[in-house]
């Protein structure tokens, strides 16, 4: 038996296999890393055109309940409770340590709380809302629903050839909408930094979607290595990667994060887990260690767990994430380093198989964002 043997597969495994992936295990799945076309080619179709991703792998959770905002923002540092109805927003789960157990999407649908979490911490997050969620809100495991993500600048125009009101839809916008006869959760989101879509549709109906996007010209499948390159480049982190139960999200550089009723001066200010210290960090900006982007002055890229260096040698940090940078074109990292060195300009050294290689703290996102906003 092989990992692959034991994984779980989700509704477009056929699919995948049909167009060529290599398969590799990935969040107890059995998930596509790259199609023939190959990571790189991949990353560029994606920023050129539109890729079509399998991310039903995801957890996708209702909450409902009249209760379902208060009680799900008493676990976030982010405003739930005026989240208006057809609208999503980014959130994370944190710990009393003020470390981030995830990260998230909730959109608010009126009458249910929409959630989507990582597929690595998908058991861990359904147990956490279980034991804090009060009785009269209820939590339901969507079990019978893939997750589509077509993403790139081309995205747009292909959706709304089945159902054209997805073209009126602006970033973070979510609608319970019809896409050639069948119910999907569509939200206007992503995570290539691109312009896209995420369509929750039912598993028994996902292959014949995919099937009908990828047919079109501008579409191809995308894996998991390009989706990760994608997101890097735009600066988005990865949960277990660049976030973990240890980070909190001032160290993350995650502020933005933070929403204004929710910090120390606003109407619902803490009341969440780790508040005190979250809170007291923002006010005295006092962490030892940031995140922040890195450039190469080579062209070898510095991947997840070289260590980093200043000047005299002395370790100052670590590379979480990093690729070649297709798009930036040069190599892009993300890093912890201790918060004396993450000004913007800063030049560090990252020991890439014994050789230290000059880089330099930029500001992300490396490669620009383009959201449709209207």
């Amino acid at each position: 038996m092989t990992d692959q043997d034991t994984c779980l597969k989700t509704p477009l495994h056929a699919a995948h296999l049909e167009a060529g992936a290599k398969m590799v295990p990935f969040a107890g799945y059995d998930m596509p890393v790259q199609y023939p076309l190959g990571v790189k080619k991949e990353h560029l179709h994606t920023r050129d055109a539109a890729g079509l991703f399998d991310v039903s792998h995801m957890g996708q959770l209702r909450l409902k309940g009249q209760g379902a905002a208060a009680a799900l923002e008493a676990l976030v540092p982010v405003d739930i409770i005026d989240l208006p109805s057809g609208k999503q927003r980014y959130a994370f789960f944190t710990n009393e340590q003020g470390g981030i157990m995830d990260d998230l999407m909730v959109a608010n649908l009126g009458d249910h709380l929409f959630v989507v979490v990582n597929a690595a911490c998908k058991a861990q997050d359904i147990a956490h809302l279980q034991a804090h969620l009060p009785q009269d809100v209820e939590i339901e495991v969507i079990e019978d629903r893939a997750l589509l993500a077509l993403q790139g600048p081309k995205a747009a125009e292909v959706l709304a050839r089945f159902q054209p009101q997805v073209a009126d839809m602006l970033f973070m916008d979510v609608q319970v909408i019809d896409i050639d006869g069948v119910e999907c959760i569509v939200s206007r989101s992503g995570y290539t930094g691109e312009d896209g879509y995420e369509i929750s549709v039912p598993s028994d109906k996902a292959a014949e979607l995919a099937n009908k996007l990828t047919a079109c010209e501008e579409v191809e499948w995308i894996g998991l290595g390009a989706r990760d390159s994608l997101r890097l480049e735009c600066g988005l982190c990865l949960y277990g990667h660049d976030l973990d139960t240890t980070t909190t999200p001032v160290e993350a550089s995650l502020l933005w994060g933070i929403s204004k009723p929710r910090r120390a001066d606003g109407e619902r200010a803490g009341g969440f887990p780790g508040a005190d210290i979250i809170l007291k960090q923002i006010e005295t900006k006092d962490v030892a260690r940031k995140r922040v982007g890195l450039v190469g002055q080579t062209k070898a890229p510095v991947r997840e767990g070289c260590k980093l260096f200043d000047a005299q040698d002395n370790e100052i940090g670590i590379v979480t994430s990093g690729t070649a940078g297709p798009t930036a074109g040069k190599p892009v990292s993300m890093a912890y380093v201790a918060t004396e060195f993450a000004a913007i300009g800063t030049e560090i050294f990252a020991d890439v198989r014994g050789k230290k290689l000059p880089m330099t703290v930029e500001k992300m996102p490396f490669v620009p964002q383009r959201y449709y906003r209207g």
